[in-house]
């Protein structure tokens, strides 16, 4: 993907929603290189959700929607988290000791904010302000994966439903993925707002009252290119029939 932040695919795409995978790439260019990490590390879901890029591009083929993705391990920068947490730049990542975030000082954050964090948003700013500017207020949908297996704790849920502010489309998607799936579907699990996972939807879509959701798919679910091609032909209708359904209660024509 490069050296650039950022990759929009499909700008031009007109359907009703924009779709963001932050964690799309673990890709370790230069200036930061691989953070001491071995081959197999970079590779695990510490660096990046795998499967989710191909999710996501296969759902905004089927939406006609443009896809913002991340081109940089979330291990350097990530993107779903602002500059004081935590998290952006993490020196452990779950068991996992990351070398090169582990002495990071002030200036070398501030560099990794200049050159990742604020490109991406002010591009996916840009991106969601030409929609409204003719005439359409985007849904915004954020793509992620997660672990089978969590600090050694199997995980039955599949489909996490999860929402910043307000609620309306992800219980929109919930109760459609319930009833026209198999999935084991739930609302704000395995993770929630309160675990600071929805940064990309406060910052976004929160402040202009987008409709929003997060969906988080198990990754063993989405291994494949066949499987994500699968699993987007099973998600397009849900979400088509949750947006759908509350432009309905708005007046409004999706």
């Amino acid at each position: 993907m490069g050296q650039t932040p950022i990759q929009i695919e499909g700008e031009a795409r007109g359907g009703a929603c924009v779709l963001v995978c932050e964690h799309a790439s673990n890709a370790m260019p230069e200036p930061w290189g691989d953070l001491g990490l071995s081959d197999a590390q970079r590779a695990a879901h510490i660096a990046w959700d795998p499967g989710a890029l191909g999710l996501a591009r296969a759902l905004a083929e089927r939406l006609d929607a443009p896809l913002a993705a991340a081109c940089q391990s979330r291990l350097i920068y990530d993107l779903n988290r602002p500059p004081h947490h935590s998290g952006a730049m993490p020196a452990r990542s779950e068991t996992t000791d990351i070398p090169g975030n582990q002495s990071l000082t002030a200036q070398d954050k501030l560099a990794r904010t200049e050159a990742l964090y604020l490109p991406f948003h002010a591009q996916l700013r840009a991106l969601i302000a030409r929609r409204l500017a003719r005439g359409t207020v985007p849904v915004l949908i954020t793509i992620h994966s997660f672990t089978p297996i969590y600090f050694g704790q199997p995980r039955a849920v599949e489909l996490g439903i999860i929402h910043d502010a307000d609620a309306t489309l992800a219980r929109a998607v919930l109760q459609h993925a319930q009833s026209q799936t198999d999935l084991d579907a739930r609302l704000n699990d395995p993770y929630s707002a309160a675990d600071g996972v929805t940064h990309t939807l406060a910052l976004q879509a929160t402040p202009m009252g987008l409709p929003h959701v997060m969906l988080e798919l198990r990754n063993d679910l989405i291994a494949d290119e066949d499987a994500q091609q699968a699993m987007a032909e099973t998600l397009t209708p849900v979400l088509q029939n949750a947006m759908a359904q509350i432009a309905q209660t708005k007046g409004e024509v999706v």
